[in-house]
């Protein structure tokens, strides 16, 4: 296993885009990967290619360290689930107090697959969005959730993967600023026009935060994010 090899949970989001640049900042090798399990916002898999290959010309010394993409089809997480990412249900708090955008062993499914796919190919670390401080109430998002998988993952493929989870302490503000941070406003501009957040899958409207319908919790999350790293005051804001 090449200590100098990442695979990076891919969705084509703000996220993960984030983790990828801090991914490409650290490793010789960095490879990507993604899940199509029939998400209502299909879309964001439509965006993973001209964000990867904005990123090798805008930035060539992250294109020299970019490796190969996969995409894994995962329609059975799809077929099995009944949630509002999954299909046409209202976005909402269940009763439970989770939302009904959370998709029951999702992040344990493409953890257990991108293990899968590094161990084969060679790659110790492994790199995912995950955040505790702006989950939305997933609970397999949070920091004690990500320890218990790569002991799992360890233990069960006996090698010795390395999680990494650069956005768990920080809300969606810090996000943008370490976006910022990794590679100025260039970076920062190409995630805000390029990658897909909203979970309803609406990429005709512009904001300045992104694309997106601008009511989904998704939406709201960025934005207000956004607003924050700009030290905007929403409320000044004329709707």
């Amino acid at each position: 296993m090449s200590d100098e090899k990442a695979l990076v949970l891919f969705s084509g989001g703000q996220d993960s885009t984030t983790c990828l640049a801090w991914a490409l900042d650290r490793f010789q090798h960095v490879e990507t990967i993604g899940f199509d399990y029939g998400q209502r916002h299909r879309v964001e898999l439509d965006v993973r290619q001209p964000v990867l290959t904005a990123i090798g010309k805008l930035f060539p010394r992250w294109g020299e360290r970019l490796g190969s993409d996969h995409l894994l089809e995962m329609g059975l997480l799809g077929q099995i689930s009944d949630t509002a990412l999954t299909e046409e249900a209202e976005i909402k708090m269940r009763a439970d107090g989770l939302p009904t955008t959370f998709v029951p062993g999702r992040n344990l499914l493409f953890l257990t697959f991108a293990a899968a796919l590094a161990y084969r190919r060679g790659i110790k670390h492994l790199v995912t969005g995950v955040c505790e401080t702006d989950f939305s109430g997933y609970p397999d998002c949070r920091d004690d959730t990500m320890k218990a998988m790569q002991l799992a993952l360890n233990l069960g493929m006996d090698t010795r993967f390395v999680m990494h989870t650069p956005l768990m302490w920080i809300d969606k503000a810090e996000t943008w600023a370490l976006a910022e941070d990794l590679g100025g406003q260039e970076f920062v501009d190409l995630i805000r026009v390029e990658t897909h957040t909203c979970y309803t899958g609406d990429r005709a409207h512009q904001h300045a935060w992104g694309r997106g319908c601008g009511t989904c919790p998704a939406c709201e999350l960025r934005r207000d994010g956004w607003l924050k790293f700009n030290r905007v005051d929403a409320h000044l804001l004329v709707p």
